[in-house]
């Protein structure tokens, strides 16, 4: 890591998946991973392009049964680049010596930089470097430079480059049983000289899919031709007659190379959907913008220029490694989920668009990505709201089908938000398929909520508020308040049937039907969108309130039953802590240090259990944090006041207790663990906090999961430790109109500055130096921004700034 850079030294097949996921590059749009030309898919190299909403569905036999899944969907290949010595084999690190291999990402620009210098035998050395973007500016393009240089001979080579519509989803080896043959009806063509271009459609979806690609370079060469490459509309019989490939879209260059002499291929791609605004032909418009974009010099030029002007609002400084890793993260966040976000129908894909793990489904990995961009890209998380507002007729149907009033948003969302949760999984370590019930984790419901009140917290936006956001809350709130159960000998009203953010529990032991009653995390997170339900109806302006009443039907007596509902939820409680759910302390003690002992990692722990005929619901075992997700979501005396209003005493000393106890029993198989137990932990145990801080910052780059990176990077972790810096260590909160800061000193990470966009305030800075935080507005504006501190309150105006000395 230098500045910048992230760079791999050496070729290490074993390393190259993961280097895949890490080097990928994205505009929002469409992202690809970083993948080498001249490499096909196999059990070394993935390659894979990925469209944001751009999913397939497909049924496969699994265990004898029938099986329905969707699927992010792998779209034709567009890096294809080989090459050879002419009459010779095509060369490829796996079969070709490599006397020096060398990977660099540049952070600050979104260009990966590959240079390879082959040895091909009696001194003779062929040098490839390639520069590769995928553009931030123009989301349409892609575009590779490869530069050979021969070393010891002159010769000719041969270079191929092709649009592959051949590809598979086979990026995840135990997805591999299902069918992952996504794309039908594949056409390929010529548009001139120097342009080829690729056609086909999904199978279910019948998403139409068109590339195009231009092919230059700045040499003396010969084309060469085949029925494939030359084939138009109506050719593909005599291509397929001709032995040719009619799925693979064909250009072949000849080079004369002469010794230290470099010759330049440039291969600019245009890439369009049926899914796009603003076409009626997918087909014509990726032809005339790969025709039509400037030169790959000029495309770097204005793609630099994009990148900065997205940095400019969104770089967060941090020294050292851990700034390092910090960039690292925000950058993919960046790509995933750039301004252009804004102008798309996409949730947030908790791999990104980075690999097929998950299968590209959205789930409620937005609660750890919308803190940051709700004050940095506002409107790209009001996009990703509006994703799950215009799927609120999904959830209605949902909550209908199970008996409920209201909206049941599903566990894990694809194209239309209906529940795409597999039914079974595959446990690689036992070979066995077994039920999903994941789908049981309804908590998703409040994260959604949550997400939309945070959201117009911090952008004061009442427009969405009063209008699809009331829509979504109120909805959400319905359920909660229909599926609360009462018991009249508690006095209480129980959620049955439920499964927990720690997903280790799916079931009682021995039961028969799977979910658990009061799931505290479930619970507690009910009542508050019900309080924040009933706060939103008081404010709501009297036409919209009309509105929404005729609307919806909602009326006085419905709105008293929320209020008693909100404060007489059950919160089980065991030796003095909050049980994750009711009956969690009567499950048996976890022989931990004998389990560490036999097989090192366990922090898949339930696939060893299932694998020796065991299963973590007999025991006092997580996954990750479940109870302790309270801690996350809020601050300490908002938290004691929700408990408090549901009628039970959570003191200090009742939290730290819970903390201990689950931090004993949690083996952390999620890479979102480490960055909660380090927030909870971050007022009270500095060394602790430091610890499970550094395994976030690992968990993707190390691929500290054992292989699960290479499928694809962990947004939700990523972006929740760059939010970590943003307002776990300052204790930001944005609520009654104000910025409310409560900093937490800790020593590894004592210096950094990030900007904020708060209501309206572009670039209101944070910076700690030297045991000072110093708040600066910016000198435009007209309001002054209120913050708050632990003892005072103060108004700035724009220009000024306040200097907060922190304890050691």
């Amino acid at each position: 890591m230098t500045g910048w850079a992230w760079e791999y030294e050496g070729y290490e097949p074993s390393q190259e998946r993961l280097r895949e996921s890490l080097c990928t590059l994205g505009n929002g749009r469409f992202a690809t991973r970083g993948a080498l030309p001249e490499c096909r898919a196999d059990d070394v190299h993935q390659p894979g392009t990925y469209v944001a909403g751009c999913y397939d569905r497909l049924v496969s036999e699994i265990a004898g049964r029938q099986v329905e899944n969707e699927d992010i969907v792998n779209v034709p290949n567009w890096l294809p680049l080989r090459f050879r010595l002419r009459g010779g084999d095509w060369i490829t690190p796996d079969r070709t010596t490599v006397l020096d291999h060398h990977l660099t990402l540049d952070t600050a620009s979104g260009v990966l930089d590959r240079h390879t210098r082959f040895g091909l035998g009696d001194g003779r050395c062929l040098v490839v470097r390639q520069q590769r973007l995928v553009h931030v500016a123009d989301t349409r393009l892609a575009a590779l430079r490869t530069e050979f240089t021969a070393e010891g001979f002159a010769g000719e080579l041969e270079v191929e480059a092709a649009l592959d519509g051949t590809v598979t989803n086979t990026g995840v080896e135990r997805y591999r049983a299902l069918d992952g043959r996504h794309l039908s009806h594949v056409h390929t063509g010529t548009a001139g000289p120097d342009t080829v271009w690729l056609r086909c459609r999904t199978r279910n979806s019948d998403v139409r899919i068109c590339l195009a690609a231009r092919l230059r370079t700045d040499t003396d060469t010969i084309a060469t031709t085949s029925a494939a490459d030359a084939m138009d509309t109506a050719d593909t019989d005599t291509a397929q007659a001709a032995g040719a490939d009619p799925s693979r879209a064909v250009q072949r260059l000849l080079l004369t190379l002469t010794p230290g002499a470099p010759a330049t291929v440039d291969k600019t791609v245009a890439l369009h959907t049926s899914r796009d605004t603003a076409i009626s032909d997918p087909l014509g418009a990726a032809v005339a913008a790969a025709r039509e974009a400037p030169s790959f010099d000029d495309l770097r030029g204005s793609h630099t220029a994009a990148w900065e002007h997205i940095w400019r609002r969104a770089e967060l400084e941090v020294p050292g490694e851990a700034g390092h890793v910090l960039r690292l993260h925000l950058f993919h966040l960046l790509q995933t989920l750039s301004p252009h976000t804004a102008d798309l129908d996409v949730g947030v894909p908790a791999r990104g668009l980075h690999g097929e793990a998950y299968r590209g489904h959205i789930f409620w990995d937005e609660l750890f990505v919308l803190p940051y961009l709700n004050v940095h890209f506002p409107e790209v998380s009001r996009a990703l709201l509006r994703y799950r507002h215009r799927r609120l007729g999904k959830a209605r149907a949902a909550a209908r089908a199970a008996g409920r009033r209201g909206a049941l948003y599903p566990w894990q969302s694809g194209s239309d938000g209906r529940e795409e949760t597999q039914e079974l999984h595959l446990n690689p370590r036992s070979g066995h398929w077994l039920p999903d019930d994941s789908r049981l984790q309804h908590h998703v419901n409040s994260a959604i909520a949550h997400n939309v009140w945070r959201y117009c917290e911090a952008s004061g936006d009442t427009e969405f508020l009063y209008g699809e956001g009331a829509e979504m809350l109120l909805q959400i709130a319905r359920y909660w308040a229909d599926a609360a159960e009462y018991d009249s000998v508690r006095g209480r009203y129980h959620v049955l049937g439920v499964v927990g953010p720690d997903e280790y529990h799916d079931a009682y032991p021995e039961a028969v039907r799977p979910g658990l009653d009061d799931n505290a995390y479930t619970n507690v997170t009910a009542a508050w969108v019900l309080e924040r339900a009933l706060e939103l109806v008081d404010l709501l302006p009297a036409p919209r309130h009309r509105e929404l009443v005729e609307r919806i039907g909602l009326d006085t007596g419905e709105l008293e039953r929320w209020r008693d509902v909100a404060h007489q939820f059950y919160v089980p409680f065991h030796d003095g802590v909050i049980s994750q759910f009711e009956g969690y302390g009567d499950l048996a003690e976890l022989d931990w240090p004998r389990y560490r002992e036999r097989y090192g990692d366990i922090r898949r722990l339930d696939r060893i259990l299932e694998a020796e005929g065991d299963t973590t619901n007999r025991y006092q075992a997580s996954k990750q944090a479940d109870v302790l997700m309270l801690g996350y979501l809020f601050p300490p005396a908002e938290l004691r006041s929700l408990f408090g209003r549901l009628g039970y005493q959570l003191d200090e000393a009742t939290w730290q207790r819970t903390v201990d106890h689950y931090l004993a029993r949690t083996s952390h198989g999620s890479t979102l663990s480490g960055l909660v137990h380090a927030w909870v932990l971050a007022r009270s145990r500095r060394a602790d906090t430091w610890r499970y801080c550094l395994e976030s910052l690992r968990g993707d780059v190390a691929d500290l999961q054992g292989g699960t990176t290479g499928e694809g990077i962990h947004l939700g972790a990523m972006a929740g430790t760059v939010d970590f810096v943003q307002r776990g260590l300052t204790g930001l909160e944005i609520r009654d109109g104000a910025l409310w800061l409560d900093p937490v000193p800790l020593p590894e990470l004592s210096t950094y500055a990030f900007t904020l966009h708060y209501r309206g305030h572009w670039g209101v800075q944070l910076r700690l130096e030297h045991g000072v935080l110093r708040i600066e507005v910016p000198p435009y504006g007209r309001a002054p921004v209120t913050v708050r501190l632990p003892k005072h309150t103060l108004d700035l105006r724009p220009g000024e700034f306040y200097r907060l000395p922190l304890p050691e």
